[in-house]
């Protein structure tokens, strides 16, 4: 083993020093990371969810920066159209398409999926990025928790959608992100909306990610070898969602966080070419392959990961799959 990997696993394993602008800044001076052709994306489709604010925002300036036609999908039109109108004054062309869609509402994400299919001759990389956190426990009109919805139903009915758009690109990939949190927070597969207990909204955000962690490993087993499913997950990033949901933890950390730019730099790795000859449906933190699980109590096995996605797929009236 390097030197420099045996660097990178202490880092890992203190969290804090992995997870802050420490690990980033330490990575990428280790490993030498050259960055992506500024065309490296030319000629190439992106949709990005939740692209308005924090870590959305930032892959948005990143897929314009390396040439792509970035497809915009979020809940409110007013703030969509300022971050094109931003896009396009900074890059001087218009290929900014915006689509308007609340990823908690199943009617509301098959809109958008038939927008995007009536629009869009392409699909190369999509990126599962919206995210939420609710102080009270809610439930969507379909009957679903609402952060489990937003971040894992939803996107699941979104990747289900524009699957034969991706496949058809040839090099179609999707890039979910996650956090650091699920791996303190094992996914109870009998109480999927949180009924049981009391409601906390930081924990329902942790088990929603860790959920859409195992259905990224099972859309790779079974899609494959026609798309490239990846997870990412970001290190703590200075984001209006940090700040919003964890004050205290954000006000004591802010001196080393992420930027947003920071955190989303993986996502760019993994969208360009540079990770086509890395093992399929990894999750991955500063451009390298992470454990899923940290603790035993938190792991799904496979035949937990194959009964949660046959109640997304019920919960997502998606009998095909």
């Amino acid at each position: 083993m390097r030197a420099r990997d045996v660097v990178d696993g202490l880092l890992e394993l203190t969290i804090a020093g992995s997870f802050t602008r420490l690990g980033y800044v330490a990575r990428r001076r280790l490993y030498g990371w050259a960055e992506p052709a500024p065309d490296a994306l030319a000629g190439r489709t992106v949709l990005i969810t939740g692209p308005t604010s924090g870590l959305g925002r930032a892959t948005a300036e990143l897929m314009a920066g390396l040439g792509a036609r970035v497809v915009l999908l979020g809940r409110s039109p007013e703030r969509l159209t300022a971050v094109r109108d931003e896009l396009v004054r900074r890059h001087g062309e218009d290929r900014f398409p915006t689509v308007q869609a609340d990823m908690s509402s199943l009617a509301s994400v098959r809109a958008a999926v038939a927008r995007v299919l009536e629009t869009e001759p392409r699909l190369d990389v999509l990126i599962d990025n919206a995210g939420a956190i609710h102080a009270e426990r809610e439930v969507t009109p379909d009957g679903i928790e609402a952060t489990f919805a937003t971040m894992v139903v939803g996107p699941f009915v979104l990747i289900d959608g524009l699957l034969p758009l991706l496949e058809a690109s040839g090099d179609g990939r999707v890039i979910t992100v996650v956090s650091g949190g699920m791996y303190f927070q094992p996914l109870p597969l009998d109480d999927l909306h949180f009924e049981r207990g009391t409601y906390d909204g930081t924990r329902a955000y942790a088990r929603a990610k860790r959920a859409a962690t195992a259905l990224m490993r099972e859309w790779s087993r079974r899609y494959g070898g026609h798309v490239r499913f990846d997870a990412m997950h970001p290190g703590w990033a200075d984001t209006p969602g940090l700040a919003e949901s964890l004050p205290g933890f954000y006000r004591f950390m802010k001196p080393w966080l992420r930027s947003p730019a920071e955190g989303a730099d993986t996502i760019a790795w993994l969208a360009t070419d540079q990770g086509v000859s890395r093992p399929l449906g990894r999750l991955y933190l500063d451009r390298r392959a992470r454990p899923f699980d940290r603790f035993r109590a938190t792991r799904l096995s496979t035949p937990e990961r194959r009964r949660l996605w046959d109640d997304v797929v019920k919960l997502a009236n998606a009998p095909t799959r």
